[in-house]
């Protein structure tokens, strides 16, 4: 997205959004004058975190001011880039890129360092209008009418709601707005979102009686490639420098 300031189980997250896209640059420091190795910060092109968009009308992510901040402490030069997930779990893994901010992928075990703690979360939720049973796993949507949003698997969940055994009647919005209001149309039974994206449409526009379940958590972690020099020590670095920083302030989404 940009070289000088800032812009996905996921989800996600992580979990990953496979959308097609284009590539775009976010910025950073620049590292001509620098001898430590420039970091590429590969991201999702979906945001788990807001609604809202950057400049160059691509999805927010606040995870790149959290990475400015910390790269400038530790001295880092960096420049992030946005892909569709998919590729973007190629690239950690062949080392195009050796830098990200993702919930703990076994795919990366092999090619990466993952922080000992989180640095944000989020929830998946499933929303219901009240009188509507509660939803207390996957296996409970098995035969009812769900909203989704287009752009997010859900962490693979998608999967789960378009097999047919599942019975799942899947009608899909195009924007979080639109998924709530189909729900308080009653064009669904349940809604899947996330925190951020969620309470921002609701904060705007209030809706009686709608009640939230949580499905799962989504924990995000620092992922270092190991063939960054002295990866681990730099990675134990970076995680000092997060965790003595306002991440809510700096993020400014909610961190759960």
């Amino acid at each position: 997205m940009f070289r000088g300031r800032l812009s996905g189980l996921y989800l996600a997250l992580a979990g990953g959004v496979a959308v097609l896209a284009t590539p775009a640059i976010a910025t950073a420091q620049p590292a001509s004058k620098s001898a430590v190795r420039e970091l590429e910060y590969a991201y999702p092109d979906q945001s788990v975190w807001t609604t809202k968009i950057d400049e160059r009308g691509d999805p927010e992510n606040p995870l790149l001011r959290l990475a400015a901040v910390m790269f400038e402490k530790a001295g880092i030069p960096w420049h992030g880039k946005r892909y569709p997930a998919a590729r973007m779990f190629n690239y950690l893994s062949d080392g195009t890129a050796e830098f990200s901010m993702l919930v703990d992928a076994p795919v990366l075990k092999e090619c990466c360092l993952m922080g000992k703690a989180p640095v944000a979360a989020t929830e998946l939720r499933v929303y219901r209008m009240s009188g509507k049973p509660m939803i207390k796993s996957k296996e409970d949507l098995v035969g009812k009418k769900v909203i989704t949003i287009r752009g997010y698997s859900y962490g693979g969940l998608l999967n789960f709601l378009s097999d047919p055994v599942n019975a799942v009647t899947n009608n899909t919005a195009i924007k979080h707005e639109a998924a709530f209001a189909m729900l308080e149309a009653g064009r669904g039974d349940y809604l899947l979102d996330y925190t951020g994206p969620a309470v921002e449409v609701l904060t705007g526009r209030p809706i009686t009686g709608v009640q939230y379940d949580v499905l799962s958590k989504l924990e995000v972690y620092l992922v270092l490639a190991k063939s960054y020099p002295n990866a681990a020590a730099v990675l134990s670095r970076l995680e000092s420098i997060v965790q003595s920083l306002n991440k809510e302030e700096i993020l400014g989404v909610p961190l759960h």
